[in-house]
C-alpha cells in the first residue's frame, strides 16, 4: 500500500495542519529553560506517537518557533520543512520518515526548539506589570491554538496526550504547569499529567509566589501582596469541589489549585488541569464573583474530560459548563425555593448577555451567533463571544425542560460523561446519544435540531417563560423608578436587599436602555452605592453606563479600569463605547495603542 504524505489543513479541524487521522501525539516528555532575559523558552520534546496509517511524513502545527534539531530518539537526523506562516494559523511543519510507516507502529520523535519573544500563546511581564513591582513574571495562554507557539504539537483539540515535565527557572521562582507536581529542587521542577488533555490545556506559569491551602487537595498560589485576599475569597472552593462531585462523579485529576495572575490575563478563568488560572478582578472581598470558580471547576468534567473535536463545537465546552455551573450553584442554596429562585436569575441574567451580545455587538445574523459555526477562514479567536456559552446553556436547558427536568436530565448528564471521558467529540456524538439514551420519551420527536445547532440569532424563548421571575421583577421595580422622570427622590432602601448579581442585573438592564441624564446617572451611583463599588462585574457595568452618557468626570476612571486589566469580557465592550463616544475618540485610541503592547494576543 502507497504511504500517504499529509495535506494542508486537517478535514478534522479548519484551524490545524495537523492530520490526527494519520498518526497521533499519546504522550510528551517536555523540557524547557526558562529565559527572561531574552524572553524566550527553550524547549526539549520526546514525543510518543501512535501511527494509524500508512504514511511518510508527519505534519506539526507551529507558530513563531524556531527548530534546533529533530530526530528520532535513536540520534537519527530527520529531514523537515517549516513553511512560511499564515496568519492566524501559524507555520506547518512537515517532518519526513526515513521509511514509510505502517499502521499501530510506535514512533518516538525529538525535538529542540525554542519560542519568540512575540508568542501568542505566553505573556512576559515586566517587574511593574506584577503586584510586587520586582520581579518578572510569565503565564501562559494556549487556548484556542496558541499551543503551537510554545511547543510543536497537533495543535488541535481532536487529539489529547499525557506528558511529563522538567522547567528550569531562577532560583527564587515557583514554576506551575497543568499538571501534578512532582518534585521541586534548586532551580527545577517536575511535572506529570497523566490525565490525557488536548494541546489548549498546555500551562506554564513562572513567578515569585506564595501559596496557601484550601483543603486536602486544593491550594491558592498568588504574589504575597494578594495572598491573604485570595485565600480568604476561595476558601470555600473544596465545598464547590464536592458539591461538583455529587453532580458528575468523582474527581478525576486528583488536584485542584487555583493562581491569582497579574491583571493582564484576557479571561475571567482558564480551566487549565490542576490549577486553574483566575484574574485577579475575582477578587471582590466578598465572595460574590464565586460563580467563575464554579465554572472552571465544572470544566475538569465538561471541556477537560469531554472535550469539543475542534472549535466549531465549542458550545460542547462552554455551554455544557455554564448549564452544570448553574445547577450546581444552585444546589449550594438554603432550600429548593431558593435553589430554583437562583438557578433561574442566573439564567436570566445570562439571557440578557446574550441578547446584548446577538443584537447589538455581532448582529442577529451573524455566522457566529450559530452554536456550530465554520471556522474555514477565521480564527477561533475571531468568533470568541457569550454565544457557545449562553445559546449552549439555554439549548440544555430546553432539553432539561422537555424531557422532564432535572430528575430525569441528571442521569443522562452523568450517562453522557461517562461514555465520553477521555475523548473528543463533536455535536453530533452528543446528538445521538441524547436521542438513543431518550429513545422512549416521546417528546425528542419535537426537537427542532437544526434550528438551535444552525439559525443565527437568538433562539426561541417560549420554554423560560417558567423561569422564576420573583429576583427580576424587584430589579425591574427599580428600573422603572429610575426611568421616572416625576421620581425626583432615589433611596438607598431600593436595593438594600439585592444581592450582587442583581445589582448586575440592574445596570445591565439600563446599559440596554437610552443613556441616562448625567443627573440621575450620579444619583444612580450615589444613593445605590455603586460608584466606587470593588466588584467587577458592578465597576464595569457602571463605567459603560457613564460612558454611554458622555460623563467626562468618569473617563479618566473608564480609561484606568482598560489600562489596569485585560479580561476581555470587559475590555472589549468598553472600548466600543468608547470609540462609540465621538468628542473623545481620538483620546480612546492613543490610549489603546499606547497600552496594546502590555495586552495579551486574544485582548488586543
Amino acid at each position: 500500500m502507497k504511504a500517504k504524505a499529509m495535506g494542508a489543513l486537517s478535514p478534522l479541524d479548519p484551524s490545524s495542519y495537523s492530520r490526527p487521522e494519520f498518526a497521533v501525539i499519546k504522550h510528551i516528555n517536555l523540557t524547557y529553560d526558562v529565559d527572561f532575559q531574552n524572553k524566550i523558552l527553550y524547549g526539549n520534546a520526546l514525543y510518543n506517537i501512535k501511527v494509524l496509517d500508512y504514511l511518510d511524513d508527519l505534519i506539526f502545527d507551529t507558530s513563531d518557533l524556531s527548530i534546533e534539531s529533530l530526530e528520532l530518539d535513536d540520534g537519527t537526523p530527520l529531514a523537515y520543512k517549516l513553511d512560511e506562516p499564515v496568519q492566524n494559523l501559524g507555520s506547518k511543519l512537515t517532518i519526513t520518515l526515513p521509511l514509510a510507516v505502517t499502521p499501530e507502529k510506535e514512533l518516538a520523535i525529538r525535538i529542540k526548539f525554542s519560542s519568540a519573544p512575540t508568542a501568542t500563546g505566553l505573556q512576559w511581564l515586566e517587574p511593574n506589570q506584577t503586584a510586587g513591582k520586582e520581579h518578572p513574571y510569565l503565564f501562559s495562554q494556549c487556548q484556542p491554538i496558541h499551543a503551537r507557539s510554545i511547543i510543536p504539537c497537533q495543535d488541535t483539540p481532536a487529539v489529547k496526550f499525557t506528558y511529563q515535565a522538567e522547567v528550569t527557572a531562577p532560583d527564587q521562582f515557583t514554576v506551575l504547569m497543568s499538571a501534578l507536581r512532582t518534585k521541586g529542587e534548586g532551580n527545577r521542577t517536575t511535572f506529570d499529567q497523566p490525565v490525557p488533555i488536548p494541546s489548549y490545556l498546555l500551562a506554564i506559569a513562572v513567578g515569585v509566589l506564595e501559596h496557601r491551602t484550601l483543603g486536602y487537595r486544593s491550594i491558592v498560589w498568588a504574589e504575597k501582596e494578594e495572598i491573604e485576599n485570595a485565600a480568604w475569597e476561595f476558601e470555600e472552593t473544596e465545598k464547590y469541589l464536592k458539591a461538583a462531585e455529587q453532580l458528575c462523579g468523582p474527581y478525576q485529576w486528583k488536584q485542584y489549585d487555583l493562581l491569582v495572575l497579574p491583571p493582564s490575563f484576557p479571561y475571567g478563568g482558564m480551566e487549565n488541569p490542576c490549577l486553574t488560572f483566575v484574574t485577579p478582578t475575582l477578587l471582590a472581598g466578598d465572595r460574590s464573583q464565586a460563580d467563575v470558580i464554579v465554572h472552571e471547576i465544572m470544566h475538569s468534567w465538561t471541556g477537560n474530560l469531554v472535550t469539543n473535536r475542534n472549535f466549531e463545537h465549542f458550545w460542547l465546552n462552554e455551554g455544557f459548563t455554564v448549564f452544570l455551573e448553574r445547577k450546581v450553584a444552585a444546589s449550594l442554596q438554603k432550600d429548593s425555593k431558593s435553589a430554583e429562585q437562583t438557578r433561574d436569575f442566573s439564567s436570566l441574567l445570562g439571557l440578557q448577555e446574550l441578547d446584548e451580545t446577538i443584537n447589538k455587538e455581532l448582529g442577529d445574523d451573524s455566522p457566529f451567533t450559530r452554536l456550530i459555526i465554520n471556522l474555514d477562514g477565521h480564527s477561533p479567536d475571531d468568533a470568541f463571544s457569550r454565544v457557545p456559552y449562553e445559546k449552549g446553556s439555554l439549548f440544555l436547558r430546553y432539553l432539561e425542560d422537555l424531557v422532564g427536568g432535572p430528575d430525569v436530565f441528571d442521569g443522562f448528564i452523568r450517562s453522557y460523561l461517562n461514555k465520553f471521558q477521555r475523548q473528543s467529540i463533536d455535536t453530533f456524538q452528543f446528538k445521538d446519544h441524547f436521542l438513543e439514551y431518550f429513545k422512549d420519551n416521546e417528546k425528542i420527536s419535537t426537537i427542532d435540531w437544526d434550528t438551535w445547532l444552525y439559525k443565527p440569532g437568538m433562539p426561541s424563548l417560549c420554554f423560560c417563560d417558567s423561569f422564576d421571575r420573583s429576583m427580576t421583577d424587584s430589579v425591574q421595580v427599580v428600573v422603572g423608578k429610575v426611568n421616572d422622570v416625576e421620581c425626583t427622590i432615589l433611596n438607598y432602601t431600593d436595593v438594600r436587599r439585592f444581592s450582587p448579581q442583581q445589582l448586575i442585573y440592574l445596570l445591565q438592564t439600563l446599559i440596554e436602555q437610552e443613556p441616562l441624564s448625567l443627573e440621575r446617572l450620579r444619583d444612580v451611583g450615589e444613593t445605590y452605592r455603586i460608584d466606587g463599588n470593588r466588584n467587577s462585574e458592578i465597576e464595569f457595568r457602571w463605567l459603560r453606563l457613564c460612558v454611554r452618557s458622555k460623563d467626562e468626570t468618569k473617563l479618566d476612571d473608564a480609561l484606568q479600569f482598560v489600562n489596569k486589566q485585560g479580561r476581555m469580557k470587559y475590555v472589549r465592550p468598553l472600548y466600543r463605547d468608547l470609540y462609540a463616544w465621538e468628542e473623545v475618540r481620538e483620546r480612546v485610541i492613543a490610549n489603546f495603542l499606547k497600552n496594546e503592547p502590555f495586552m495579551m494576543h486574544v485582548t488586543a
